[in-house]
């Protein structure tokens, strides 16, 4: 974990293999990556790791969730948007979803998920639909 400091606010950042977490201006910025093909054990992780950065506190507030790096679009995908919703929102936080590939957003809307989230098309742009 490294801790960054600015001018602005306290600027918190963590990495993992399939994801990276930053916090800037207040919002908790979550890219993660998912390659079309990968270890389920490494998914379990991913899980268990961004419930654990919820909890911690960072929960509360906005969240941006950028889903341009992910390859995989299966439903264990969509289990973790709806669980990560389920926790930030439990923690008082809200949340946005950026860079979804044209498979990603089909996957939610036929699944009639796409009504839980907002989406936008960039980082700057789901900032601004939580504020």
């Amino acid at each position: 974990m490294r801790i960054r400091a600015t001018a602005r606010e306290p600027s918190f950042h963590m990495s993992h293999s399939l994801y990276t977490l930053v916090s800037s201006d207040g919002v908790q910025i979550l890219e993660i990556r998912l390659p079309h093909q990968f270890d389920f054990a490494q998914f379990d992780a991913l899980n268990d790791n961004l419930a654990g950065a919820i909890e911690s506190g960072r929960g509360a507030g906005p969240w941006v969730l950028d889903l341009s790096s992910v390859e995989y679009t299966g439903s264990a995908v969509l289990g973790l948007l709806v669980n990560l919703r389920q926790q930030i929102k439990a923690a008082g936080g809200t949340l946005a979803l950026c860079g979804l590939s044209p498979q990603l957003l089909k996957a939610l809307q036929t699944c009639s998920l796409d009504r839980l989230f907002k989406t936008a098309t960039s980082r700057e742009l789901a900032v601004k639909a939580l504020k």
